[in-house]
């Protein structure tokens, strides 16, 4: 029989129950007013084929969603596992006074990261209520892969993972 543990639903029980669904990492990018900006996300999922659509959720108070509101379109960039840098800047959780070293290059809906492993390029859709986020649809208008990616960096119980080589 396996033990089970169950407990009384509250925000923290929920994180630490849904931490156990391991996800990739991204970082969600727009160009605004001649600038970049970025956030990481790990709240991305594919929603359909025809039309294709992804979603990417954002919390309300977040800084970018006043930039996702000015444009039309926004980039999710898949992060590799050497990338966890990128990954803690775009989260605001970069403990050094100088950013790690990044490019954007302009691109189709919102400007690709450079060195990311895949990219999905979106045309903002609609913006539906979440809760304390918006979910933010985009139609999928252009899409990369790098030619040999390396392994995606993964979120998993609070802490970022990696795959290992034969499991």
């Amino acid at each position: 029989m396996t033990n089970l543990i169950e407990e009384v639903v509250d925000s923290r029980v929920f994180r630490n129950t849904i931490g156990l669904f391991a996800t990739g990492v991204t970082v969600v990018a727009v160009e605004a007013e001649g600038e970049v900006y970025g956030m990481t996300a790990n709240a991305v999922t594919s929603v359909s084929l025809e039309p294709m659509l992804v979603l990417v959720c954002v919390q309300k108070e977040a800084h970018l969603m006043s930039f996702l509101r000015q444009t039309d379109g926004f980039s999710i960039n898949i992060l590799s596992e050497q990338q966890q840098n990128l990954s803690s800047y775009f989260a605001h959780m970069w403990p050094h006074p100088e950013p790690p070293a990044f490019t954007f290059i302009p691109w189709l809906g919102g400007p690709r990261l450079e060195g990311a492993i895949g990219a999905i390029a979106c045309r903002t859709r609609e913006f539906l209520e979440g809760g304390d986020h918006w979910i933010v649809v985009g139609r999928v208008i252009g899409l990369y892969r790098a030619e040999n990616p390396a392994n995606p960096l993964l979120y998993y119980r609070g802490q970022y993972r990696r795959i290992l080589a034969g499991r």
